[in-house]
């Protein structure tokens, strides 16, 4: 009872230090004046919204364009534009106001993501090894990046992140876990076939489709469900907009880095849009197989997946780098042995 105890202490006063630390860090930015952010995603997520209110269709726009270059389409899936009108129309009604909401949010999920991984590291007994992955979760370079332009890439991977340490025990929890995933940010939807393989493999072979189909059904859920007036506004519209971040230029970001597809597309004028992933979606396929054929984690095979994603997706964003490192952390700790205190007797 002592021991438990202990931990449960050594827990919190960990998580209320490094509380304390994220705040403060959070707060130094929370005085950016809303002109600075107008150019970032978190503006556009306001301003889909208040297009929705005045009744245009914020995915109708990409139906000029050549599906190539950029002008800042409506990419994600509704939910985050639905909630922008939402806090609009309940009388906020300035981008100001959006990110006065937006803030302390975002800052709860990110501080949700430490409790994870301190709770994690802390159940195998790892304590100074835990702290110093939280803290670098916390107050490391790409969580600085996401806390200053304000993307919604932590609550995204707070939910992410939930769904799969919820996923043995609670699995109708985490499948709606990771649907919200997706609905907020929809990187994570290579990680379906994770989940419809890990369904598969731990249903009782008579149930084994009926698990899967249902599982596939909530994991839809969110994105569907918030979708689907804008799937009968304007169908093509939609599709395209979705489809849009798997056909864009793949020059045009972190030149100094670019993806295999990007260097050899000079030489090959054909190795573009879908053609150009290729490559990321056979090695892909490879852990997906490994899921299935091997024992695998679940941690360890989302990590290498998103890892796959960041080294060969034609699009390299500051923010995509906090998925891995977030999933990679998890996978340590899924490997490491659980910790038993030695009898000294």
């Amino acid at each position: 009872m002592a021991i438990g105890h202990s931990w449960t202490k050594r827990y919190w006063l960990a998580l209320l230090l490094l509380g304390v630390a994220g705040l403060l860090m959070h707060i130094s930015f929370w005085s950016t004046p809303a002109e600075a952010l107008m150019g970032h995603d978190i503006y556009y997520i306001w301003l889909e919204g208040k297009r929705i209110i005045v009744g245009e269709n914020p995915y109708a726009r990409i139906l000029a364009g050549d599906m190539r270059a950029n002008d800042k389409y409506a990419t994600y899936f509704p939910l985050a534009y639905l909630c922008s009108a939402l806090v609009q129309k309940a009388g906020f009604p300035e981008f100001s106001d959006w990110l006065y909401l937006w803030r302390p949010v975002s800052f709860l999920c990110h501080l949700g993501i430490v409790a994870l991984a301190l709770k994690q590291f802390y159940s195998r007994g790892l304590w100074l090894l835990g702290f110093a992955t939280a803290a670098l979760l916390l107050l490391g370079r790409w969580s600085i990046y996401v806390t200053r332009v304000h993307h919604l890439e932590f609550a995204a991977i707070f939910f992410l992140l939930l769904s799969l340490l919820l996923l043995k025990k609670q699995p109708r929890v985490a499948l709606l876990a990771f649907s919200l995933s997706l609905g907020i940010k929809q990187i994570a939807i290579f990680l379906l076939p994770i989940y419809l393989i890990y369904l598969w493999r731990n249903s009782a072979r008579d149930r084994r489709i009926a698990d899967v189909g249902i599982g596939f059904l909530i994991i839809l859920s969110v994105p569907v469900l918030t979708s689907l007036p804008f799937l009968l506004w304007d169908a093509e519209g939609f599709f395209k907009s979705i489809l849009f971040s798997a056909t864009r230029l793949g020059s045009s970001h972190i030149e100094g880095a670019p993806s295999i597809d990007v260097t050899f597309s000079q030489q090959f004028d054909w190795l573009v849009g879908l053609r150009a992933k290729l490559l990321m979606l056979l090695l892909m396929g490879l852990v997906y197989l490994s899921c299935l054929m091997e024992t695998v984690g679940l941690f360890v095979a989302s990590a290498m997946v998103m890892m796959i994603f960041l080294y060969f997706n034609s699009v390299l964003f500051l923010q995509y780098f906090l998925w891995p490192l977030c999933l990679v952390v998890f996978a340590l700790v899924e490997w490491a042995p659980p910790w038993v205190k030695q009898d000294p007797g």
